[in-house]
């Protein structure tokens, strides 16, 4: 899996926040703390990762992604199974992230993974001829 992969599958499945570009990818993944969690779709190519990092006791999912043409198959929730299990064993006790308060799969995905809606950013994300989007910030217990 490259950067480049990573952003493309981005590109494809996110509007709200802005895609990340391949260099953005590449400086997540060589700093420190980082937990990457990626799952092969059925044609063996990769369909979905979940990108994030461990700050002290804390995992911060930042993304989430799915290519759409691999959507409503289980690798996204798979993902974020991974990634939890990952954010335990690297000893958090708990994990946050934010969703643009529009994205209702992946509010909905991350619900039914335990997380709980713990505060509002009013305007956090901001697209160019469009009206700002809240970011929904949601946390769930790994311990």
């Amino acid at each position: 899996m490259t950067p480049q992969v990573m952003a493309q599958i981005h590109a494809r499945s996110m509007t709200v926040p802005k895609p990340w570009s391949a260099r953005t990818m590449q400086d997540f993944m060589r700093a420190p703390g980082t937990i990457l969690v990626s799952r092969q779709a059925a044609n063996g190519q990769l369909g979905g990762f979940a990108l994030g990092r461990i700050v002290v006791d804390e995992g911060e999912l930042l993304t989430l992604a799915v290519d759409p043409g691999t959507q409503g198959n289980g690798l996204g929730r798979d993902c974020l199974a991974g990634f939890l299990e990952a954010c335990q064993s690297a000893g958090a006790a708990r994990v946050f992230l934010e969703v643009a308060a529009t994205n209702r799969i992946a509010r909905n995905l991350y619900t039914s993974a335990g997380f709980t809606e713990d505060g509002v950013r009013k305007g956090y994300y901001q697209i160019p001829n469009e009206a700002p989007v809240d970011a929904i910030l949601m946390t769930r217990s790994v311990e």
